[in-house]
């Protein structure tokens, strides 16, 4: 065998051989794009009570036990000025001047109290939240929607 035909063969082998690694490469990498798609959320509604446990009197203390949590997943501190907070039928918290810390969680209660950095309060005397059905939205302050939670049958009303 000449030594042009062996190197032929080894030009080859090594074309091939490299052909396969990329192929191979190519759905992992488009999957890590998938990935990048379905990571969580920086901003979120991480947890929703809202149907006050026990018996339900309709007192301050049984409205601030309906809550709404938004989780912050970053490192970063994260200014939620100007953003909603909204249920199905059109009520609506406005953040002013809150500052979430990163990896932290903040819960917005609907009954009055006294804002904290965890627990914010709507000032309401009325609940908000349908324990059966309905939808919170969180916005950020230009009007985008950050992200939503939906729960129960959404065509019974409170």
């Amino acid at each position: 065998m000449s030594a042009s035909s062996t190197a032929r063969r080894v030009a080859a082998t090594v074309l091939t051989a490299g052909a396969l690694v990329s192929a191979v490469a190519l759905p992992a990498s488009a999957h890590d794009g998938d990935r990048d798609r379905h990571r969580q959320p920086r901003v979120e509604i991480s947890r929703v009570q809202a149907d006050s446990p026990g018996r339900d009197n309709g007192s301050n203390r049984w409205l601030n036990a309906e809550w709404v949590e938004i989780t912050n997943n970053t490192r970063r501190a994260v200014n939620l000025d100007g953003w909603t907070l909204r249920d199905r039928g059109g009520n609506r918290y406005r953040f002013d001047d809150v500052r979430l810390q990163g990896r932290s969680s903040v819960r917005i209660h609907t009954g009055v109290g006294r804002d904290t950095r965890t627990d914010l309060f709507q000032d309401r005397r009325h609940y908000v939240w349908d324990d059966h059905a309905d939808t919170a939205t969180l916005r950020d302050d230009r009007g985008r929607t950050v992200d939503t939670e939906s729960w129960g049958r959404h065509h019974h009303r409170r």
